[in-house]
């Protein structure tokens, strides 16, 4: 934070990261003693705290003209925007964007196959630009899977699956291009910095936010490095958080944005970049399935990307999961390690090596799920709304229109300010929803409205198939009627004594692998003497609900190893919670069958290290 200051101080306010050791630290079964599992400070009233009696709480503040929680491709596509916006009309505004990663991209995780739709707006030329998009789709397939057999799907022109003119990308690549065109144009990036806190005016109107708070111990004691966090007032602050994001999540909840919606639903992908034998190595392939491994009623698929980089033989390849599955011994994990002992699909990864992993939740709500986008002094962008078109299994183009979009309604409201305006007037965004209904990105969600929750039938999976080579392709979102999804994802999930057990392989490590050997390629870190960001709302329900009645299902949602249930020669059970392996992927707090867990912002720079993911 005295970095921050003084950049902003001497008109230096750039990007600025928090410099700390990389160590992974992976945890499991901890035997230390653990007398409160919640002591993070966004959970607990420390004035009441005698260890804090004496210490400076007042925060540093300053003033921006718009504020941007988060640095992907909606957050540095909505600041790049404003800043062609404000040059063309030669206007000075600020645009300051956060971005609780240590650096442009590591928090990034996609397949990922880009629609360069959004970018052909926001860069004409972004070819002789020298972005990081080169490796065009050249032939795709689709396929299904039984047990033993991989059965051929057709891919028909101009439907939402062909992939003509797309490109596979590294999309952690890309966001780091992204942020360079931002800071090239005058935007104000700063990474390393969670945004913890949403500041309110005394009417309840969105002011800014604050970053958090660096220096306090696990016990939520202060330690002797102790600083608070900064306050950022803007005129408008646009959360672009991603997917279930806790300042969106909170935004929502608070003005009741997603009501008369349904209920956002989500799916967990986990991705693994390997090397393949070169004769296997065909650049510019796109193949998919569904299927096995997971049974008709569960939404569940995988993609196997061919890039395309000078001298080596790489492969982008992962498995998404709906986290509305109703058998609480599924682990999403191991479906997607078994998913790769397919016969079918195996043979690709033999005689390869497997460099990286990584997982992340994602909205799978479509139109029904977005919910109010605009709220008293800001707005929702990219996932933090949830744009993702599901059956095009795509979402950056959607989600960096919406922040250009927001930037444009974002404009037009700075620029009708009056010249006396008070420095921290607030502008109104409401214009922004008629805007985004109006664009392609609403079309484009309404074409593919009923195809995800057309798996809600008797017939699973069939009747989705059936529906989306039926229905909607032949009508194209025109059919006079929208199916609803089920409801939250946390409420699915059966009590274990109805639920049959599903017996994994043990992992080989060669094809297969465990989860803590995964974890260590994300190259995350925590500090282990922070409060834990995984806060629960009480700590006795874990043991008393969640291991009772569903037998424990965080040891097996989480794609890290952050949970699990440990017993004392007392022959006592509690909750482990290892949350130096976090990787930032909300899936707890979205699945947790009793919603008691709650993600919060870690100290800033923590969390993965992906490169290229």
């Amino acid at each position: 934070l005295k970095k921050m200051a003084a950049a902003q101080a001497g008109g230096m306010m750039r990007r600025v990261a928090l410099s700390r050791p990389r160590v992974p630290v992976f945890a499991r079964g901890l035997a230390s003693a653990q007398p409160r599992l919640t002591t993070h400070y966004k959970k607990l009233d420390r004035s009441k705290d005698s260890r804090w009696a004496g210490v400076d709480m007042e925060r540093t503040s300053d003033q921006t003209d718009i504020l941007i929680v988060g640095g992907g491709p909606a957050g540095l596509s909505a600041a790049i925007r404003l800043k062609q916006l404000s040059a063309a009309a030669g206007k000075e505004y600020r645009v300051t964007v956060v971005e609780k990663a240590g650096a442009p991209g590591a928090h990034t995780l996609s397949g990922a196959v880009l629609e360069p739709r959004a970018l052909d707006e926001l860069f004409p030329d972004w070819r002789e630009m020298g972005a990081p998009i080169t490796n065009a789709v050249k032939e795709e397939g689709m396929s299904f899977l039984t047990a033993t057999m991989r059965l051929p799907l057709p891919v028909p022109p101009k439907s939402v699956l062909d992939n003509h003119g797309n490109y596979i990308v590294r999309l952690g690549d890309v966001v780091a291009w992204l942020s360079e065109k931002a800071e090239e144009l005058g935007v104000e990036l700063y990474t390393g910095y969670g945004a913890v806190d949403l500041l309110y005016d005394e009417e309840g109107a969105v002011v800014g936010a604050a970053t958090n708070d660096v220096g306090v111990a696990k016990d939520g004691s202060p330690k002797p490095s102790f600083e608070r966090g900064m306050e950022l007032r803007a005129r408008a602050t646009l959360l672009a958080e991603g997917c279930h994001g806790s300042l969106s999540k909170e935004t929502i909840e608070k003005y009741s944005l997603r009501e008369g919606k349904c209920e956002q639903t989500y799916g967990l992908g986990l991705k693994e970049v390997w090397r393949i034998k070169p004769e296997l190595h065909k650049p510019g392939r796109v193949e998919h399935t569904v299927g096995w491994p997971v049974d008709i009623h569960t939404w569940g698929g995988s993609f196997l990307y061919h890039l395309d980089e000078p001298g080596d033989t790489l492969i982008a390849v992962g498995y998404v999961v709906g986290l509305d599955y109703t058998n609480t011994y599924l682990s999403p994990f191991q479906e997607f390690q078994k998913w790769k002992t397919h016969p079918g699909i195996r043979t690709i990864f033999e005689g390869g090596e497997r460099l990286s992993y990584g997982a992340r939740a994602l909205n799978e709500g479509g139109l029904q799920s977005i919910p109010k986008l605009t709220f008293p002094g800001g707005a929702l962008i990219g996932c933090s709304a949830g744009f993702l078109n599901v059956p095009k299994i795509k979402g950056t183009h959607t989600a960096m229109k919406s922040g250009m979009v927001a930037a444009e309604t974002a404009f037009a409201a700075l620029q009708a300010l009056p010249e006396d305006a008070a420095e921290d007037a607030l502008i109104d965004m409401a214009p922004y929803q008629p805007a985004m209904e109006g664009s392609w990105v609403w079309q484009e969600l309404t074409a593919v409205r009923n195809v995800r929750p057309s798996l809600h039938s008797p017939l699973g999976l069939w009747g989705m198939l059936a529906y989306a080579g039926g229905i909607q392709y032949l009508f194209g979102g025109r059919e006079p009627f929208t199916l609803k999804h089920a409801g939250k994802d946390s409420a699915t999930l059966r009590p274990a004594a109805e639920c049959a057990r599903i017996e994994y392989p043990k992992a080989d490590g060669v094809l297969t692998f465990d989860i803590l050997s995964s974890v260590a390629l994300t190259n995350t870190n925590h500090d282990h003497n922070e409060p834990s960001h995984l806060t629960l709302r009480d700590d006795d329900v874990p043991v008393l609900k969640n291991l009772a009645i569903y037998d424990g299902p965080e040891q097996r949602f989480c794609p890290a190893g952050v949970y699990e249930y440990l017993t004392n020669e007392a022959g006592e059970q509690r909750l482990q919670i290892n949350a130096q392996n976090c990787i930032h992927c909300k899936t707890c707090d979205i699945k947790c069958p009793s919603q008691n867990i709650d993600w919060v912002v870690p100290e800033g720079g923590g969390g993965p290290a992906y490169q290229g993911m």
